[in-house]
């Protein structure tokens, strides 16, 4: 015969969830690797398992299960593939970027670019910072557009921003940065963009309000069609499609390339190649070029 504590401890057993099991299965990581690339165009080859199980595991804690193959079977469901893709990409993503990343890019822009692009056109000039990752890149761009501006009056611009991961767009919008990212700005952009945190106890940096509201952050899956029908004239494309399988990077250059405005430039990152490919550019720099 049982006591009441004793039945009251079998129903505190049988309430307890199972063991965490933190590795995933083949099968589990086939399953997630066909998804992504699919959904997204990433390309989540045998050695990324490791990588993909590990970033996974705070997902499945914070949903309550113990084990890949149980979260893999809520991300097929109906009601669970609606929910979760986004939370999958954000888990997926990589995101490194750092302010005036790859320099000689903007020094192109300044010495180049836009006084090629004023001359040819009075009209305001639309960039796209495509992949923005949490903001440094666009900021990165306002601070130098906003110098040329104070020397050319007249010069007006918009600038658009994407990435397909909403967490680390929240990020970019709020524009909140740690002391130590911020090392490789000139001192003269830093005093008049950037604001120090006035807890003193928390190095951190905001982007200047006026700053912030110069960008129209966006969410934009690249697998998907581009939902904007206006064209870009310059278009930052940098350190993305290196996560793209060969034809997926192809078809996305040939996108940005649809998008551009005759004479518009487009910058990759110097990890990235568009060598034996057929788009309508000319190379005028490493890793830049320009629609013909």
């Amino acid at each position: 015969m049982l006591f009441n504590k004793d039945k009251d401890k079998i129903k505190e057993e049988k309430r307890q969830p199972a063991a965490f099991t933190p590795r995933m299965t083949d099968a589990d990581f086939g399953k997630f690797s066909k998804l992504i690339k699919e959904e997204f165009g990433i390309k989540m080859p045998p050695s990324k398992k490791t990588m993909l199980e590990a970033r996974l595991q705070k997902r499945l804690r914070a949903l309550g299960f113990s084990c890949h193959s149980e979260y893999c079977d809520f991300l097929f469901s109906p009601g669970g593939f609606e929910k979760e893709l986004t939370q999958l990409i954000d888990v997926v993503t990589t995101n490194t970027t750092d302010f005036f990343r790859e320099p000689k890019h903007f020094e192109l822009l300044l010495s180049t670019v836009l006084p090629d692009l004023c001359q040819r056109s009075s009209r305001p000039v639309k960039l796209w910072s495509a992949g923005c990752s949490s903001g440094e890149e666009p900021y990165t761009l306002c601070m130098v557009l906003n110098e040329f501006t104070e020397r050319n009056p007249n010069f007006k611009y918009s600038l658009m921003a994407t990435d397909i991961s909403t967490d680390i767009l929240r990020k970019a919008m709020n524009a909140v940065y740690p002391m130590s990212k911020v090392d490789v700005v000139p001192m003269a952009l830093k005093k008049k963009y950037l604001l120090k945190s006035k807890d003193k106890a928390k190095p951190l940096v905001r982007v200047a309000p006026g700053l912030r509201k110069k960008v129209d952050f966006k969410r934009l899956n690249f697998m998907e069609p581009f939902p904007f029908k206006d064209q870009k004239d310059i278009i930052f494309c940098r350190n993305v499609v290196i996560y793209f399988d060969r034809a997926t990077q192809y078809m996305l250059f040939k996108k940005f390339c649809a998008t551009l405005t005759k004479g518009g430039y487009l910058f990759i990152g110097h990890s990235e190649s568009i060598s034996g490919m057929e788009l309508p550019v000319r190379q005028i720099a490493p890793t830049v070029y320009q629609k013909v």
